[in-house]
């Protein structure tokens, strides 16, 4: 199973679980679970091969992965803290596996929160993946990461983000990175039908201003899914939960907590910044 970690407040409390992105660990939500814990039970997993789930590669012995196979490793933790429903919190790819996670279990997801969500890949992106697949057995996987890292985090003020990220990266073991990496083939048909298939589970998309790979297709994809909400948060690249957690917290609770009262925004006014359909 995946080493996950608990916050409890109370037996009664909504659950939330954050899902990091390729390359991370649960680590990369410190500037959050102390917020996150006045309000909801928090869970943060570490998905196979990153943080502290490294041994589940060997346990599995799966050459190859899937992201059905990566989806279902956090559906087994929920099962075994016995977790019917939450609310999820995912970045960059995580925002892929929540959303995976929503088709093949919608019944556990009360809504989802999408942080640099990966939508679809633009033409840059596309390149980036070929030119990834080209020299992934021929450089250091970590020539490749930091070469993504700035590519996606460009600016002086994604710094902190591109160093995180970086430095988490190295905790991953070369055969773990080929075998994430081999995700990509997935990407586009799995990314299209995302497109368009409308799960209608309330979503907030938390979006960096500078995100100028990713943010374009969420703009997109919120005119055409029902209860689905964009955010756009100033002088903020891809990682948005790092470099303004201030902002990132507090837009994403009030949205968790409405949908947990069962009360979605309905204008702007309700929340600044917000796109609805």
């Amino acid at each position: 199973m995946l080493h996950y970690k608990t916050h409890v407040i109370a037996e009664d409390a909504p659950w939330v679980v954050f899902v990091h992105g390729a390359g991370g660990s649960s680590s990369i939500w410190f500037l959050q679970i102390k917020e996150f814990v006045k309000h909801f039970n928090v869970l943060l997993v570490d998905l196979r091969g990153h943080g502290r789930s490294k041994h589940i590669t060997t346990s599995k012995e799966v050459r190859h992965y899937n992201f059905e196979v990566i989806t279902r490793d956090i559906i087994e933790v929920l099962d075994a803290l016995q977790i019917q429903q939450a609310h999820f919190i995912g970045i960059s790819l995580g925002t892929i596996i929540i959303r995976n996670l929503g088709e093949l279990s919608p019944e556990r997801v009360a809504s989802m929160v999408m942080g640099g969500a990966i939508i679809r890949l633009n033409v840059r992106a596309k390149v980036l993946v070929a030119v990834g697949n080209f020299f992934k057995s021929l450089v250091p996987y970590m020539w490749l990461y930091s070469f993504f890292a700035w590519i996606i985090m460009p600016k002086a003020r994604h710094r902190k983000s591109r160093i995180m990220f970086v430095n988490e990266a190295k905790k991953v073991a070369q055969k773990e990175f080929m075998r994430w990496f081999t995700l990509t083939y997935e990407l586009n048909p799995l990314l299209k039908y995302f497109e368009e298939k409308d799960t209608g589970i309330p979503t907030l998309y938390l979006m960096g201003d500078e995100d100028y790979m990713f943010l374009p297709a969420v703009e997109y994809i919120v005119n055409r899914h029902t209860n689905s909400y964009l955010q756009v948060i100033s002088n903020s690249g891809h990682v948005c939960n790092i470099d303004q957690p201030q902002e990132f917290n507090s837009r994403a609770i009030k949205f968790l907590c409405n949908v947990s009262l069962q009360s979605l925004p309905e204008s702007v006014d309700t929340m600044p910044q917000l796109a609805a359909v």
